[in-house]
């Protein structure tokens, strides 16, 4: 008997062509601090939504060596796959979380960690709190200083 097909809500959201680094960081307890901090919710849900959440989420610097998140996060799905009678709810419902899925993660978020900071996080407020000073980083205008007399102008920018 053919399964009956799942139509999803409004609210699932997809990203294409995605690959183990964007699994890894969305994924990382970074990520889920940010969206604990930023994203929406409805009853006790969280509601991930692309422009509050996604699109604000400060990546790594430009020099962090993301392609290292990438057997990582491939450890993370082996640990997912390891346990196929389970769903989503049951591998992360923190009484019953298998132990090599908790471990697969949290090797994972110290990596996501140190790529943000070298000696990795304490605790999710010390994650948000750098996650909104890179934040506010991003979002500061481009400074415009124009110097000069009107003949022979020069314009410096800074940010």
């Amino acid at each position: 008997m053919a399964e009956s097909p799942i139509i999803p809500s409004d609210a699932a959201l997809l990203l294409e062509n995605a690959t183990l680094v964007d699994f890894a960081l969305l994924t990382s307890a970074m990520h889920m601090a940010w969206l604990r901090h930023i994203g929406g919710r409805l009853k006790s849900d969280y509601r991930y939504s692309i422009g509050l959440v996604y699109n604000t989420f400060p990546l790594p610097p430009k020099e962090a060596d993301l392609s290292k998140l990438e057997p990582l996060a491939q450890t993370v799905l082996d640990a997912r796959a390891a346990h196929p009678g389970s769903t989503l709810a049951d591998l992360y419902d923190p009484d019953t979380m298998p132990p090599n899925l908790r471990k697969a993660h949290r090797a994972l978020d110290g990596a996501v960690d140190r790529l943000y900071r070298r000696s990795g996080f304490a605790s999710e407020r010390e994650r948000v709190e750098r996650l909104l000073m890179l934040y506010e980083g991003l979002r500061m205008p481009l400074r415009v200083e124009i110097t000069g007399k009107k003949k022979g102008r020069r314009v410096r920018f800074s940010g």
